[in-house]
């Protein structure tokens, strides 16, 4: 009895573990790995079990001794193999079973799940509000504008850790890049990893040491170094390899994407997305939670979505909240509607990208119809941490068109644009490009207008791409005339700190500080006539304008003090 059940039993048991250790499956229900790990111990347990049961027939079988029977004289056993019949048609019926009641599974499934039944349900997945451009999007300054995408950023950080020899000789850079809003700058973050196998053994007890942290606004790259190595992450190995340590914390969830982040002290950590079926058995993918992992101590939390503190940027993929934004524009009248009549039917276009707005990531992707043309009809924003999504009624070039135009304005340079960000310039929704060599490296960037893709500003500067821009749309008759902005005038008034003069182009100029004031006033003789007898500790108050940061000295009333000379 033991061997023909224990040892199959215990053989199950051992190796089911150690597929489970490798491969790490959910242990719900709903998951597809689940299945798949129960189809694995069962054909082991058969395997076992026909190994263990069946050698002494197999052996007289090899040997040309073909009986069913265990007698010693070989003879052919009538009994023995009816008995063998009997259990064979047993088998058949077990087997017509289960292959009844994984029909009527699959056909539950897709009946409570599939969107011809449940169009409604796929449609409302994403909550979209229509919104104001210019109200949400507001004009960014130039050292604002994200210059950098993955490709570039990938080649920086490879060209930083190339600068540190004991780093490149043991680590490379991962190949997260993950995108976030770190203090309100947009920026890529990604961990080092271990080289190889054998350099994890070396070096794992101090941990991965740095990450590479590159503004997508000036290129900045650097190597932050942490006081204490991560030493949770997925080049680990064994129990400190990432998805195993949070898969035994949380054997049930289901696990989504992995993103990198730090929070506003810098201090890293891993983001796991969790997932659920919200419509039906197994319809109506989404995001339902994440597990919070911090790299250095490995302690982790699991959050649901609303939950989630405000510096975390990657809930949601990109991929899954656009998928569900198409559900909203297929279904809008129904299932049948998206596939005969198709009226009112949107899609989002190809390509994606992220806007950094007000300490969150946006995805934001153009709104095409499902009839195939280079317009868009609109935009689509999403908030990766809240799932908050709005659209903009703005008919224009769908973003490869804009990208071909920009192309084709230095088309002799043969340089190839990256997928645009959609950018407000002077209340006109635009996008900006950058445009790289046969090498990828950035040389040139571009504003293209949403609206009329043949208004195009190349420089190899930012700031003149804009200028040119600018130009352009204004004489487009796009852009009006900008009038300058009213000055109004701000008074100062205390005592004098510090005051010293000094000749400029031929004139005195007075420089003058006030105590509690950190600003620097300069004014000429002319402004009054007794400035040449200011002293500190005199009273004395200033008029002044102050625009782009200059100060303009309008006006002084000076004090008499016990000290001050008498007018003349």
């Amino acid at each position: 009895m033991f061997k023909k059940y224990g040892i199959p039993i215990i053989g199950t048991i051992i190796l089911s573990a150690i597929n489970y250790y490798f491969s790490l499956p959910a242990l719900n229900l709903k998951s597809g790995s689940f299945w798949g790990f129960i189809f694995f111990m069962i054909v082991v347990f058969v395997v076992l079990r026909l190994i263990t049961s069946g050698t002494k027939f197999l052996s007289k079988l090899k040997n040309g001794q073909f009986t069913l029977s265990d007698g010693e004289d070989g003879d052919f056993d009538k009994k023995h193999l009816y008995k063998r019949i009997i259990e064979f048609k047993h088998f058949k019926k077990i087997v017509f079973g289960v292959v009844v009641v994984v029909l009527l599974g699959f056909g539950t499934i897709f009946v409570t799940s599939n969107q011809m039944f449940n169009a409604p349900a796929y449609q409302k997945m994403l909550n979209v509000t229509e919104s104001d451009f210019n109200e949400d999007i507001a004009e960014i300054p130039l050292s604002q504008i994200p210059v950098v995408d993955r490709d570039t950023a990938e080649r920086l950080g490879s060209r930083k850790i190339g600068e540190v020899v004991e780093l490149v000789s043991q680590f490379n850079v991962s190949h997260y890049y993950t995108q976030i809003n770190y203090q309100n700058k947009p920026t890529r973050v990604s961990p080092l990893e271990y080289a190889d196998f054998i350099k994890w053994f070396t070096n794992k007890d101090d941990g991965i040491p740095y990450y590479v942290k590159i503004d997508m606004a000036t290129q900045e790259t650097e190597l932050v170094e942490l006081s204490k190595g991560m030493k949770y992450s997925p080049s680990e190995c064994f129990g400190r390899d990432l998805m195993r340590h949070v898969r035994f914390k949380y054997p049930t969830k289901m696990f989504d994407s992995t993103s990198f982040e730090i929070d506003e002290k810098g201090h890293p950590y891993w983001i796991v997305s969790c997932y659920d079926y919200t419509i039906g058995l197994l319809g109506g993918y989404d995001i339902t939670g994440i597990v919070m992992v911090d790299a250095v101590t490995g302690d982790m939390e699991y959050l649901k979505v609303d939950e989630v503190p405000s510096w975390v940027d990657c809930v949601y993929k990109a991929d899954v909240v656009l998928k569900q934004a198409n559900y909203w524009g297929s279904y809008k009248n129904g299932y049948w509607n998206s596939i005969i009549s198709q009226k009112n039917v949107v899609k989002t276009t190809e390509g994606y990208n992220y806007l950094a707005i007000d300490d969150d990531i946006w995805a934001y992707t153009g709104i095409t119809s499902v009839v195939a043309d280079e317009s868009n009809v609109g935009f689509l924003l999403v908030n990766l941490r809240t799932k908050e999504a709005k659209t903009y009624s703005i008919n224009g070039a769908e973003e490869y068109s804009a990208m071909s135009s920009a192309e084709g304005k230095i088309q002799e340079k043969g340089y190839k644009a990256t997928f645009p960000i959609l950018v407000n310039i002077a209340d006109t929704p635009s996008y900006f490009i950058s445009l790289k060599d046969g090498a990828g490296l950035v040389k040139a960037y571009s504003f293209v207008s949403v609206s009329n893709y043949q208004i195009v500003g190349v420089a190899d500067t930012v700031a003149d791409a804009e200028a040119e821009y600018r130009r352009l749309l204004k004489d487009s008759g796009k852009l009006e005339d900008e009038k300058p902005e009213e000055v109004k005038p701000i008074t100062a008034s205390g005592k004098i700190s510090a005051v010293s003069s000094a000749v400029v182009d031929g004139n005195t100029a007075y420089y003058i500080l006030l105590e509690n004031n950190d600003k620097v006033f300069i004014a000429g003789v002319t402004l009054n006539n007794r400035l040449p007898f200011m002293k500190a500790n005199d009273n004395i108050t200033i008029t002044y304008t102050e625009a782009g940061g200059e100060i303009t000295v309008t006006a002084i009333d000076y004090t008499k003090t016990d000290e001050a000379p008498a007018e003349e």
